[in-house]
């Protein structure tokens, strides 16, 4: 449907079967499933970077720019960590690396501000008003799936995406210079146990790969969302 911003899929359909033009997290979440067109993809990329969605840390489930935002708001505007977590997972997967880095970044400044124990959710406030972001007054902390968010976080990192049935594993890591060298042991894949690692340029080794697996070749260039304002 069309929106204020550009094109994007709606969030719902109402009683009447008309389509929920809000702007949300949502959208992220068909990234990488192949439900969405190359140009489809470009452009949910490009809304999930703008400041009215990523201009908090990490992803606001609502944009700024509907009328029911509110950064305190449950699903109207807070930052929900494995909403984010999830969405980044997806634009890294789509090869949409700087969007990916930008909510890996925002997620990264909340987890230190709150001791590295993601809590449910915190508040969508902006970034360059407030140096960090306002807890949530119900919000359990710790909690399971916020906790998850840090797993599916490594996995981006590391992009390791394997397809046993189709006897191939796919490496494209997200880490590097923005985030650093990554390093995870112990992996399990076919039933064995294997090691990545990718240093601070972002050179990616895969060891103890079952003899059953190809490693597949290196992935074309990053995609870019157009007219991205995703901060790296």
């Amino acid at each position: 449907m069309d929106g204020p911003q550009g094109p994007h899929p709606a969030l719902a359909l109402d009683r009447d079967k008309r389509p929920v033009d809000s702007l949300t997290s949502n959208i992220g979440h068909l990234l990488g499933t192949g439900l969405l067109s190359g140009e489809e993809e470009a452009q949910v990329a490009h809304l999930l970077t703008g400041d009215a969605l990523a201009g908090g840390f990490g992803l606001r489930t609502m944009s700024t720019g509907d009328a029911g935002f509110s950064p305190l708001s449950y699903h109207c505007g807070s930052i929900w960590a494995h909403d984010t977590a999830i969405v980044l997972a997806g634009l890294a997967r789509a090869g949409f690396r700087e969007a990916a880095l930008g909510l890996a970044e925002g997620l990264l400044g909340a987890a230190e501000a709150f001791d590295h124990r993601l809590p449910e959710l915190y508040g969508g406030d902006d970034r360059t008003l407030l140096g960090r972001p306002v807890p949530y007054p119900a919000a359990c902390q710790p909690q399971a799936w916020s906790a998850a968010a840090a797993v599916l976080l490594l996995h981006a990192a590391t992009g390791l995406h394997p397809d046993v049935p189709n006897g191939r594993v796919a490496l494209r890591p997200l880490a590097g210079p923005e985030l650093g060298a990554v390093s995870v042991q112990g992996l399990r894949v076919a039933g064995t146990r294997v090691d990545v690692h990718v240093d601070a340029t972002g050179q990616a080794t895969l060891a103890n790969l079952p003899p059953t697996l190809t490693l597949t070749p290196a992935v074309p260039s990053p995609r870019r969302a157009p007219d991205s304002a995703v901060r790296t």
